[in-house]
C-alpha cells in the first residue's frame, strides 16, 4: 500500500506507481470525493475516451414514435 504526506500548502503527491497503472498525466484533472471519511480521487477522462463506447449498440425500438 502506498502513502502519501499533505504538504503545508495541502497538497498531496501521488506516488510514480499509482501515476504509471492508472496512466495520469500531469494537469489532468481529478474529480475528488469524499464519503465516510474516505477521499476518493477520480481522474476525468477526455471525451474522446468515450469514443466506440456503444459500438454495436442495437437501436431498434429505444423509443415509441409518439415520445419523439
Amino acid at each position: 500500500m502506498a502513502t502519501t504526506t499533505i504538504s503545508p500548502k495541502y497538497q498531496v503527491v501521488i506516488p510514480k506507481d499509482i501515476r504509471e497503472k492508472l496512466r495520469l498525466k500531469s494537469g489532468q484533472k481529478m474529480t475528488v470525493v469524499t464519503k465516510g471519511g474516505v477521499i476518493y480521487f477520480i481522474p476525468e477522462k477526455p471525451i474522446s475516451f468515450f469514443r466506440g463506447l456503444l459500438k454495436g449498440m442495437d437501436m431498434e425500438n429505444l423509443r415509441e414514435d409518439e415520445e419523439r
